[in-house]
């Protein structure tokens, strides 16, 4: 009689199954990580933006303040009561707003602030459990 041969896959051992399961671990670990350090970078992209956002804005306070204490009234600067208040936009949805009383040579600022310029949108949907 002629012999039958059958075809029977390889057999995976347990250690087998052990490497391929830590290679696995450790590809999914890598991905995590990987996706972890993009999120930290577009983070401090945004935060570095912000910083340079206000710094800017801050600049042109400082110049429009300067050209005050020269006695020059720069486009957008309002007077009332001998205080001078102007805003500088620093983002979208940010600006500085500069308050400065001038006295003469000296002055003294009564308000250098970083406001929200965005309309607020109060969120009174309260889902709150009625008992039943």
């Amino acid at each position: 009689m002629g012999k039958k041969e059958t075809f029977s896959p390889p057999v995976v051992g347990g250690s087998s199954l052990l490497v391929i399961f830590a290679v696995l671990c450790l590809t999914i670990f890598a991905l995590l990580a990987l996706s972890g350090v993009q999120a930290n970078q577009r983070l401090a992209d945004a935060a570095v933006q912000a910083v340079s956002d206000y710094y800017q804005a801050d600049c042109q306070a400082e110049q429009i303040l300067a050209q005050l204490r020269q006695g020059e009234r720069p486009q957008g600067v309002q007077e009332q009561n001998g205080i001078y208040t102007y805003s500088c936009p620093i983002s979208d949805t940010q600006a500085l707003e500069v308050a400065v009383e001038l006295d003469g040579i000296s002055y003294q600022i009564l308000r250098w602030q970083a406001v929200s310029t965005a309309e607020w949108q109060p969120d009174d949907d309260l889902a709150v459990w009625d008992g039943e």
